[in-house]
């Protein structure tokens, strides 16, 4: 089903808002699929490399997401569609919203529960400053909120990903289009 929108040049979203999007989505795809990874070599000898690039990594991907979140609060996209079941757009507003949570407190949770481990937090080997003093059972608790926080995110990943899927094959309209990078004639 189409649906009516604007001129799709106006509609779009802005280029920094998709530059984040699309860099924050391979970093996180990558960092899930190195997290998992790290997980099985984390004891192996150089495992501790591969722990210490996720952590910088995921320095760099909090950042980012911190910039595409005030990004996303002070330029507010174009609304969904005239004509979109009001079921899709407010399950469209709450999906995107649980992915912004979620790619906040990820990246937040690593960092807590590395700022309160016996190694402390490093930036591609340089150690940052400890404001912290390390507690394992506390270091613990914030891996372990950061490890089901993974599975969340690869589910709303998921819904999110199906959805434009459906906007693109199915109902054929702009709505994907409006996030994917624009081409230059």
């Amino acid at each position: 089903m189409k649906y009516t929108t604007a001129s799709s040049a106006d509609w779009r979203y802005s280029t920094p808002a998709i530059v984040l999007h699309w860099v924050l989505a391979a970093l996180i795809v990558f960092m899930a699929a190195l997290g998992w990874w790290m997980m099985t070599v984390e004891h192996e000898p150089g495992g501790q490399r591969w722990m210490d690039l996720h952590k910088s990594i995921g320095l760099i991907v909090f950042v980012l997401v911190l910039a595409r979140l005030a990004w996303r609060l002070t330029h507010k996209p174009e609304p969904l569609p005239a004509g979109m079941p009001a079921w899709q757009v407010q399950l469209s507003r709450l999906t995107h919203w649980l992915l912004y949570a979620a790619i906040v407190v990820l990246p937040a949770t690593g960092i807590l529960g590395a700022s309160y481990s016996r190694g402390g937090l490093k930036f591609f080997g340089a150690p940052l400053p400890a404001w912290a003093t390390p507690a394992r059972a506390t270091s613990e608790l914030f891996f372990e909120i950061h490890s089901l926080l993974v599975w969340v995110l690869v589910a709303l990943v998921a819904l999110h990903v199906l959805a434009a899927l459906k906007h693109l094959l199915l109902d054929r309209d702009e709505v994907f289009r409006r996030m994917w990078p624009r081409r230059h004639s």
